[in-house]
């Protein structure tokens, strides 16, 4: 992470509702000076309501917002001094790109020499240099969205908004803008907050993930604490491909039904768990092998239902003796190619430092 003058942003028990819908329920959040922190969470859950209050959209039925030591609660947003990148681009089509990204600047009454000098800086950040005189119609989807960026730091914003703003990218764009748009925060250092639903985008851009679920952060962390560590039953089936194992803990000991589970926790408290099972964490135990092989880990007897090719790797359906499907992920070719045929037995073997176990709450 960049260091950076950028202000903190500091949530403290931000509430909105909509009717009876909570669409914020108490929020308290920290946004670190020079951090990429993402919202991340389904349709419905609060990320957006959230961005929207920061930005100074919509107003919070109670709480405080701060931006460093100061409280922007009510201020309008034309005075928060906040860059905002919609999903949409929200450009104005009878402008050419310059002037489009020029508007902040006029409207903050920087003079044209000045803003001239600004903007082409801004264009070649965002790698458009020579695009200031085309209509917003001749760029492509990619280009538009770069556009979009370029004038929301032009003014260099204390802090950066960003609404879902790949969303309307085909999958290889997205991903090139991914790494863009993660190396131009390298660069500038701003403080950036972040909505989307696609969970690999969060995974692969943030610094930390705040994950919303029904108007609340359920966990916020870094990506692969949110990942390898989720903190409850919806962040675990949110986040990647999962399957949930449910498992009781006794006297310090994990079970599954009445057979031992090693857990990565050792001695966990007492209580009902769910062991989390990851498809790339998940071996195939080839017949010749015996339980010695599992020293340091669980092995799981099934079925094999079937499996999917998906280009670099296999992902096995498979139906566990206790009656549960899951998914094991298979990148090894010669793995793959000694597998039985679909109904015959499998056996998988979960390594000890890959069995997390999760408490069984949805927040």
């Amino acid at each position: 992470m960049s260091g950076s003058g950028a202000p903190p942003i500091s949530i403290r028990g931000v509430r909105k509702r909509y009717g009876r819908v909570r669409a914020l329920d108490d929020v308290d959040l920290e946004v670190r000076a020079g951090e990429f922190l993402t919202l991340l969470g389904p349709s419905g859950s609060g990320k957006t309501t959230l961005l929207m209050a920061l930005a100074g959209f919509i107003r919070p039925d109670a709480g405080q917002v701060f931006f460093g030591g100061e409280e922007i609660t009510l201020l309008p947003p034309h005075r928060r001094n906040v860059g905002m990148v919609f999903q949409n681009y929200a450009l104005f089509p009878h402008m050419d790109v310059a002037a489009n990204i020029a508007y902040p600047l006029k409207l903050r009454g920087i003079s044209k020499s000045a803003a001239a000098d600004k903007v082409a800086r801004a264009l070649d950040l965002v790698r458009l240099s020579g695009f200031g005189e085309r209509r917003v119609h001749q760029l492509s989807g990619g280009q538009k969205q770069r556009v979009a960026l370029a004038r929301a730091v032009v003014f260099a914003p204390r802090v950066l908004l960003m609404d879902e703003p790949l969303s309307a990218l085909d999958k290889k764009l997205r991903e090139e803008m991914q790494a863009e748009l993660r190396e131009m925060h390298e660069k500038l250092g701003m403080t950036t907050v972040y909505v989307t639903h696609d969970q690999r985008e969060a995974l692969t851009m943030s610094d930390r993930i705040a994950v919303f679920n029904e108007g609340d952060a359920v966990q916020i962390g870094a990506p692969r604490e949110i990942y390898d560590r989720p903190a409850n039953a919806f962040v675990a089936d949110f986040i990647g491909e999962s399957a949930l194992l449910p498992v009781r803990a006794e006297s310090g000991k994990v079970f599954w039904k009445n057979v031992r589970v090693f857990a990565a926790e050792d001695s966990p408290p007492d209580g009902e768990y769910f062991l989390l099972l990851r498809p790339e964490r998940l071996n195939v135990l080839p017949d010749f092998e015996d339980s010695a092989a599992a020293n340091n880990g669980n092995i799981f007897c099934g079925a094999l239902g079937g499996m999917s090719y998906q280009g670099e790797s296999v992902l096995l359906n498979v139906l566990l003796d206790g009656g549960i499907r899951i998914g094991a992920r298979i990148a090894d070719r010669r793995t793959v190619a000694a597998l039985p045929e679909a109904g015959g037995r499998i056996r998988l073997l979960l390594r000890q430092e890959d069995a997390a176990l999760v408490p069984r709450t949805k927040k």
